[in-house]
């Protein structure tokens, strides 16, 4: 026999679970790496080694014994490592490719309702300003403007920011997937490095986002781009085809806050 006939074939399946599995261990080593937890795993790898041992020793009683452990293995090991599972599962549901298939679809529907109704202003160079709550809440700056608590849709934010209607000027504010309220009055930055061809609109998107972390979608009226602010900063010219990956990645839960919060194993 020769020696190409003992190479055992790898298929392109088997380097993708290599991979998954290397990533997995990977982010596991991250969670547990200076917490206690990696003395427990260090000894779940000793009993194991224990009992591969006893086993092909044939030992029938210590058989017997690890046997029975077996058969609560599983919930001991969720038990003990809650936490660092938990974790990784808020890890990977931070990542952008497992919310776009998680994604509701309600939530997709109100996303796609917002993603027409800019792109619908942006072609017509109607001038628009849409902020969404996120963990500060925006109450002061609602009670400034006319309450809706209507749901969102394309037909509601085009009449709000039609030219003629008394309700364009000002902010449309977005609180858990409705529409709280229109003509909100919100601050405006005063940063002297915004660039002096910004209006009105675009300096109070940076406004908001700079005393909270209000996600904002700006509409210029003159040039018909959309910008959006975040964290005190302004994107121009954001493309509408990725403008709901930018509304999903800005809305998503603040899974990796979450994350940090939970205290290691034996804290």
């Amino acid at each position: 026999m020769t020696l190409f006939e003992w190479v055992i074939p790898i298929r392109v399946v088997d380097l993708v679970e290599i991979g998954l599995v290397a990533y997995v261990l990977y982010k596991l080593y991250q969670l547990m790496r200076g917490t206690i937890a990696v003395q427990i795993f260090a000894g779940i790898i000793a009993l194991y080694i224990v009992q591969l041992l006893v086993t092909a020793a044939d030992m029938t009683i210590l058989k017997a014994l690890f046997g029975s452990i077996s058969e609560v293995f599983a919930l001991a090991v969720i038990i003990l490592f809650q936490p660092e599972i938990r974790r990784l599962l808020l890890l990977l549901g931070l990542n952008p490719l497992v919310r776009r298939f998680m994604r509701s679809s309600a939530q997709q529907e109100r996303i796609e309702e917002i993603v027409a109704a800019v792109g619908d202003m942006s072609r017509k160079n109607v001038g628009a300003l849409i902020a969404f709550e996120r963990s500060t809440g925006l109450r002061s700056y609602i009670e400034t403007g006319a309450q809706l608590h209507a749901q969102i849709s394309k037909d509601l934010l085009l009449s709000i920011f039609y030219s003629k209607n008394p309700l364009h000027d000002g902010a449309v504010i977005v609180r858990d997937a409705r529409i709280e309220a229109a003509r909100c009055i919100i601050p405006v930055s005063t940063n002297m490095k915004l660039s002096s061809k910004l209006g009105l609109r675009h300096r109070a998107a940076v406004g908001l986002s700079e005393l909270t972390d209000a996600f904002v979608i700006v509409v210029s009226e003159e040039t018909g781009k959309v910008s959006i602010a975040s964290n005190g900063e302004l994107k121009t010219g954001i493309s509408i085809s990725l403008l709901d990956e930018y509304i999903m990645e800005a809305l998503a839960p603040s899974l990796s806050a979450e994350a940090s919060d939970i205290p290691p194993s034996g804290a």
